[in-house]
């Protein structure tokens, strides 16, 4: 291992540490769900956004703003609504009759972490006016151009199992998401602690661990761990498995109507890295790639209508190119 290597590593292990407190923090709020924290954790990070499906009840909410109450950072919750317009939002310009001039208005965007609860509930242009910040860090608002404040996070909340009154994600917005997890119901032992805990009045303190400079400090870090070329191939491969599988002997033809786009490469190293920072490492290695790999592709693959009516999921595909494509 040479010297650059031990830095990063060396480096690695004291935010490693720090960040482990976070995990804890959150633990102490949310019951179950430690993986799901974790990859949240994961995307701040990498400074990718997340979209989170699951039923209500699930504690999606208290993820987010448990998360925001760790750093001393600014959170705001958007409900969105079929009347909601994408001025609400981003703001707009309004006049001062007194002062005789426009002056802006800005939207709740202007926070470090937004929650955008249930997302396809507003229609497509208020979906764009999001997802428009999301990707370019930046709002125009009547000609004029502003900068979002860092770490600058965005987590959606969809519910997969009510359709009524709500708009469907185009695939193309729905790629900016760096991750899409799934929240799944909590253990029985779980629910037991979740119902002590909010039926005998017991108070839990989220202590404030970070600033926000320490987070965008800890952002520029992960871009500097190291990953290997061959991690790199490893990463092409798999991905470019989802547009050409018979190339690599995959039985999933028929099955996959769009590949996933560059961003899966893109968002698989970046979180690859930040899971690889998660554990005191300074550098990339395939388990990094694969543990990560089905919360970054699963909503970048298009299925066909013939996978749909076998009942076979992205995840399911996903499973395959990973037992097809060798590591290195």
């Amino acid at each position: 291992m040479n010297a650059e290597i031990r830095k990063l590593n060396s480096q690695a292990e004291k935010y490693s540490r720090n960040l482990k407190k976070v995990l804890y923090e959150l633990e102490k709020t949310i019951v179950g769900q430690k993986e799901i924290l974790e990859k949240l954790l994961i995307s701040l990070i990498a400074e990718g956004h997340v979209l989170l499906e699951g039923v209500p009840g699930l504690a999606k909410t208290l993820m987010v703003k448990t998360l925001s109450d760790t750093i001393n950072a600014k959170f705001c919750r958007i409900q969105f609504t079929p009347d909601l317009l994408p001025a609400d939002i981003i703001g707009t310009k309004i006049y001062d009759h007194k002062k005789g001039n426009f002056y802006t208005q800005r939207g709740p965007i202007f926070h470090n972490f937004i929650l955008a609860d249930e997302i396809n509930r507003a229609p497509p242009k208020v979906q764009s006016a999001l997802l428009e910040a999301m990707q370019e860090r930046q709002v125009s608002i009547q000609g004029d151009t502003f900068k979002l404040d860092k770490p600058f996070l965005v987590i959606a909340t969809q519910n997969p199992i009510e359709t009524e009154g709500t708009y469907k994600l185009p695939e193309a917005q729905v790629d900016r998401f760096a991750m899409k997890l799934l929240v799944a119901y909590p253990k029985k032992d779980e629910e037991r602690d979740i119902i002590k805990r909010n039926t005998q009045g017991i108070e839990i303190k989220i202590k404030k661990l970070f600033d926000s400079k320490k987070i965008v400090e800890i952002q520029k870090f992960n871009q500097k761990i190291y990953a290997d070329e061959k991690i790199e191939e490893y990463v092409a491969r798999i991905v470019d498995a989802t547009r050409y599988p018979e190339n690599y002997n995959l039985n999933i033809e028929g099955l996959i109507e769009y590949g996933a786009s560059p961003r899966a490469s893109i968002w698989l190293i970046l979180c690859g890295k930040a899971y690889a920072l998660l554990r005191g490492r300074g550098y990339v290695i395939p388990e990094d790639i694969r543990a990560v790999a089905h919360d970054v592709l699963r909503h970048r693959i298009i299925l066909t209508y013939e996978a749909e009516a076998e009942e076979i999921t992205s995840d399911k595909i996903i499973d395959d190119i990973l037992s097809k494509i060798r590591p290195p």
